[in-house]
């Protein structure tokens, strides 16, 4: 049910594209409980020009043009608890498996209804039970 969009260089090897959406699509199985086999992903490669943060830093973390911007619409209910345990296995396992910095790893979360879904078919999988 997530769908994840993660944006990264241009300049980024193969290797690394396919490590960062290793990481992410474990970490949601792993710590989000997602279903297995529930992998969407879309990778967009950038320019320099293209992937824009603030060369200044924000919140006392610095970037470099090596960032990635992962985006992951899943379904509402997830505690806080889980949601920083997934920031955390992402940003350590993209460290340890594609080499960037843990600081490099800007994630937004979307929490949606479950109805706002259509896996195909032009159905709604999701639905709420008929009353």
């Amino acid at each position: 049910m997530p769908l994840a969009r993660i944006n990264i260089a241009k300049s980024a090897s193969t290797e690394t594209v396919r490590a960062v959406g290793d990481v992410v699509y474990d970490a949601m199985v792993q710590v989000a409980k997602v279903p297995a086999n529930d992998r969407f992903q879309i990778i967009t490669r950038h320019s320099d020009d293209e992937l824009v943060y603030p060369a200044e830093g924000y919140l006392g973390i610095t970037y470099t043009p090596a960032i990635v911007f992962i985006q992951v619409t899943w379904n509402s209910g997830r505690t806080i608890e889980v949601k920083k345990a997934f920031y955390k296995a992402v940003a350590e396992g993209i460290a340890a498996k594609a080499g960037l910095r843990v600081q490099d790893v800007w994630i937004s979360l979307i929490d949606v209804a479950r109805e706002d879904w259509s896996f195909g078919n032009g159905e709604m999988q999701y639905a709420p039970p008929a009353v």
